[in-house]
């Protein structure tokens, strides 16, 4: 595997035509398995094959139960400087439920190593977890606040079909989610981490100034990005292509040089609808100019006549000509843009 990822990136050197390269991601599975030397591998490699910022953000992604005392102190001798944890709960049961292998015990304590090596970490929350009333959800956030970790990202227990929890829901072996208890989590989530002088610049992100992620808001911006290896999807601005998400056909073509990846080229209708869906999730919004210069006067008439019923019910407000969630609209975000697209 790691020989392909060395042979996809030389393949793929062209494809950002010269662009610095800001961030670096590395992305589940789970890299943590990965050694020093490995990790530093790569990253030369990278370096060698493209220009890289000298302050570039490198995160590795991992489960608290990959990040020994050994891991960590491993992981701080290469380039990485930001941790992604998912910790997703520091209750037992929760952890249980979500088919964790990690404990709690182990959450708390992988933090406290970590900090010893990274200033940069952030954890996974989820809230919306059936029996979690709203004080244990905000035992959860007091945990994390207490471990001073400057990054969270949290996000609603979701069903997707054919999952084990999909299955228990319709047996009735586990309540189905109660979408207005999520709501109260979330909303008791912008209020607690606002309190601790946290940013709620995207709908499931919150950092501290100066320590929101490079890398996501990268995607969020309409950034280019190129994705190594199975399954991974980069984007230039005009076309989106995504890799094969079998390991062993990903690997075998590699080895004869070919790219197993397919591309679709974005509409301008396509480039609108994910403008809105990204920009109301986020503090920069959508930018009524660029509406304009890039999709057209009318597009952006459009637009204006289709949000004027979501600022009348304050769940979107126009400041400085850009369209933003209010308050009251960020749990909403996602249905409002969506009622926003061109279809």
């Amino acid at each position: 595997m790691l020989d392909a990822l060395a042979k996809e990136i030389i393949l793929r050197t062209h494809e950002l035509k010269g662009e610095t390269i800001q961030t670096i991601y590395f992305g589940g599975g789970t890299p943590s398995i990965l050694n020093t030397e490995e990790i530093t591998d790569l990253l030369e490699l990278i370096h060698t094959q493209f220009t890289v910022n000298p302050n570039a953000e490198i995160t590795l992604e991992a489960n608290p139960d990959d990040l020994t005392s050994e891991k960590l102190l491993q992981f701080s001798k290469t380039k990485i400087n930001r941790l992604s944890i998912g910790v997703q709960s520091f209750f037992e049961e929760d952890l249980k439920f979500m088919n964790r292998a990690h404990t709690a015990k182990e959450s708390i304590e992988c933090i406290q190593e970590a900090k010893k090596y990274f200033d940069n970490i952030t954890i996974d929350l989820i809230y919306g977890v059936p029996n979690m009333s709203t004080s244990k959800w905000q035992e959860n956030l007091n945990k994390a606040f207490a471990l001073k970790v400057p990054h969270i990202s949290s996000y609603a227990l979701t069903v997707e079909e054919k999952t084990a929890l999909s299955s228990f829901i319709k047996k009735g072996t586990v309540k189905p989610l109660d979408e207005a208890l999520a709501q109260e989590h979330f909303n008791l989530l912008i209020s607690e981490t606002k309190k601790q002088g946290f940013v709620h610049y995207e709908i499931s992100n919150f950092g501290k100034p100066a320590y929101f992620s490079k890398h996501n808001t990268s995607y969020w911006q309409g950034k280019t990005y190129l994705g190594i290896g199975p399954s991974a999807h980069s984007f230039n601005k005009t076309q989106r292509s995504w890799n094969i998400a079998n390991n062993q056909k990903y690997i075998q073509s590699i080895a004869k040089g070919i790219l197993p990846s397919e591309t679709e080229t974005l509409s301008a209708k396509d480039r609108f609808n994910e403008y809105i869906m990204t920009g109301l999730r986020t503090i920069y919004g959508v930018s009524l100019d660029k509406i304009q210069h890039d999709f057209g006067i009318d597009t952006h008439a459009s637009l204006l006549k289709n949000a004027i019923k979501f600022v009348e019910q304050d769940l979107l407000e126009i400041k400085n000509n850009t369209l933003l969630t209010t308050s009251k609209g960020k749990f909403l975000a996602d249905g409002i843009a969506s009622d926003l697209f061109e279809v």
